[in-house]
């Protein structure tokens, strides 16, 4: 008999994770698992394992794509609406740059923690970079 070791496409596929739930669980800073635990230790430090069910969170690699996401999204939405400020209501440069600055700042410290809780619940529900379980590398 000519038997061959079962390739990758022969395994059968873990379940997926649901990925919305996740998302949102993330987006609250939560454990993408439970949805009872906080997510991070401090401001942006993923803590290691979920306090309340004990899911590794250790295995994350959320590396610098919340920061980039972070800068799109605040530039995308600041620089239409500094230019229809200005044009508008024609404001003095101290004040169009203030006001901005500080929207800049508020609205980037608002969005960088959640959108890395949610790709941190992304990798979680897609079961990558070891969040596999058994067949995980």
């Amino acid at each position: 008999m000519n038997q061959t070791a079962p390739s990758a496409a022969d395994l059968p596929d873990d379940d997926d994770r649901p990925v919305k739930p996740a998302l949102m669980r993330g987006w609250r800073r939560r454990c993408p698992a439970c949805g009872q635990g906080t997510l991070f230790e401090g401001y942006l430090k993923v803590r290691s394992a979920c306090p309340s069910c004990g899911e590794d969170l250790h295995h994350q690699r959320a590396d610098d794509g919340p920061a980039y996401m972070t800068i799109l999204i605040v530039g995308h939405l600041m620089a239409p609406m500094m230019l229809w400020v200005f044009v508008a209501y024609r404001p003095t440069p101290l004040m169009l740059i203030t006001t901005f600055t500080l929207g800049c700042i508020g609205l980037s410290l608002f969005l960088l923690p959640r959108l890395k809780g949610g790709l941190v619940a992304l990798q979680w529900a897609k079961r990558m970079h070891g969040f596999g379980g058994a067949h995980a590398d």
